[in-house]
């Protein structure tokens, strides 16, 4: 059987790292950009394990003014992931701003579907109305705190959650999450600080160990149901022919 690789859906990686250092992360990495920018470096790379993304981050003031529509849509013409976007309420950009951004990439999502990594701290009512008004396919709300009445909002309108270790406090919040809309994430170098030494991007395992043990499964088999979500996120979002081979070989071999 095919060893399954960790799913990191959203970690914070340099977009000058070497190729090899991105290896010997040993595990499949969603790595997420701030600005488009950023964004436009990244998507020229071809690495076998790790899918760049397509991003403008809510809590950067000049990031969030620079948004440009058109730019946002060529960029993701080239790549199946789109992170980091979304709200932020603690953000010193004004929410108009932000709300404006955020409207504008989910049109654009509607009509080109991609597997997206959502931003929503302090903002999950914000977030789950946004989403509400512009449903879109392929939404993974990453470090997702939001209370019961928001999660289920945010389930009915077919939303998937990647969890870190720093969620891991909020056993409230996880038992709320089907398993079969689970991922797994880092959110390298910000959500796995409780994670000890040694932390880096791909590194799940406490998750995975933390999931077992709420759902009384092996991590094993964590790991295999997460690998089952990004397929169905695949099949959903459409977008599959822009991973990277090994990526699509994988998500076949596991279907």
């Amino acid at each position: 059987m095919r060893r399954l690789l960790a799913i990191d859906m959203h970690a914070h990686v340099e977009v000058d790292i070497s190729v090899d250092d991105l290896l010997e992360l040993d595990a499949l990495v969603f790595a997420v950009t701030r600005s488009l920018d950023e964004a436009e470096r990244a998507v020229k790379r071809s690495d076998s394990w790790t899918v760049w993304g397509v991003g403008c981050h809510p809590g950067l003031l000049g990031v969030q003014k620079a948004f440009d529509e058109r730019r946002f849509t060529e960029l993701i013409a080239g790549t199946a992931y789109v992170g980091e976007v979304g709200l932020d309420g603690k953000s010193r950009v004004p929410m108009d701003i932000q709300r404006r951004t955020f409207d504008s990439v989910l049109g654009v999502l509607q009509a080109t579907p991609r597997l997206t990594s959502v931003h929503s701290f302090a903002a999950a009512e914000e977030v789950v109305s946004s989403l509400a008004a512009r449903p879109t396919q392929g939404v993974v709300l990453h470090w997702w705190l939001g209370d019961e009445a928001q999660t289920e909002r945010a389930i009915e309108l077919g939303t998937y959650f990647s969890v870190n270790a720093s969620m891991l406090r909020h056993g409230d919040v996880l038992a709320r999450l089907p398993l079969n809309r689970v991922l797994t994430e880092t959110d390298h170098p910000f959500g796995d600080k409780t994670g000890g030494r040694g932390r880096r991007p791909g590194r799940v395992k406490i998750v995975e160990d933390a999931l077992a043990v709420l759902h009384g499964i092996r991590p094993e088999e964590v790991r295999r149901i997460v690998w089952q979500n990004l397929a169905q996120l695949v099949r959903e979002t459409k977008c599959g022919v822009l991973l990277p081979r090994s990526v699509r070989t994988g998500i076949v071999a596991i279907v």
